[in-house]
């Protein structure tokens, strides 16, 4: 995936999503390519943009009421298709859920693993690039992010430790560049999984408590300097 220069960046040595990557028709066609035996319509240009009505329809719902509570009834009202139409799709919703969150869960993982060449070598930008990248791919999905986060509790089981391996797989790339910046002696930390694991709260916080940066007037760049800056200062070697 292709990645462009953001001039919110403020010089910082990190890139922001095209947005045709994460349009919704874009993540459809990405989740009929993984799906493909579970959706009956050949037609891939009919396919995804149903796929993206009911999806959209999900997110839209799921902002109101849980997951758990949608009926199929209430998604072929606000989609329009009926209720056959939406088993072209699906077998249940179980394999909906499923479908949204391997693709929010592939997506992180994909994106995060492609770091511009040479970052390895320098364990500091790499995690402002981890942080960065991760932080804006949030943004530019942020109604998926926001379903996978509210709607984990009620997930059924399956489906919850998913999840959970999900943000494990999360934690454990970031993991993995500070035992590099460590065995660099960059970074001076005790103990690298629970530094990771406390790392993720800070990029989730983007995206659950938007309206609380919004109510500051924080813009998304000042955000992430503010999230780099915290954590450099907690783990730089001195």
């Amino acid at each position: 995936m292709t990645l462009a220069r953001d001039p919110d960046a403020k010089g910082a040595a990190v890139e922001a999503f095209p947005r045709n990557a994460t349009t919704t028709e874009a993540i459809c066609a990405r989740i009929l390519e993984r799906h493909r035996d579970h959706v009956s319509v050949r037609k891939p240009h009919l396919a995804t943009a149903n796929l993206a009505r009911i999806i959209e329809a999900v997110l839209k719902l799921s902002s109101r009421q849980s997951f758990h509570e949608i009926s199929l009834r209430d998604l072929a009202r606000v989609t329009g298709l009926s209720m056959g139409g939406l088993y072209s799709y699906f077998d249940n919703k179980n394999t909906l859920l499923v479908m949204i969150l391997t693709e929010v869960s592939e997506t992180v993982e994909a994106v995060l693993r492609d770091a511009p060449a040479g970052l390895a070598a320098d364990p500091a930008a790499h995690l402002r690039w981890l942080i960065e990248t991760h932080i804006r791919l949030t943004e530019a999905m942020q109604p998926w992010f926001v379903f996978a986060f509210m709607e984990a509790k009620g997930f059924p089981a399956a489906a919850r430790a998913f999840a959970i391996e999900s943000e494990l797989a999360t934690e454990r790339i970031f993991a993995d560049v500070l035992t590099r910046g460590v065995e660099r002696g960059v970074f001076a930390i005790p103990d690298v999984g629970l530094t990771a694991a406390l790392i993720k709260p800070l990029l989730q916080d983007w995206y659950v408590k938007r309206a609380k940066y919004r109510k500051r007037g924080t813009p998304i760049g000042a955000y992430i300097a503010g999230v780099i800056a915290f954590v450099e200062r907690a783990i730089t070697k001195p």
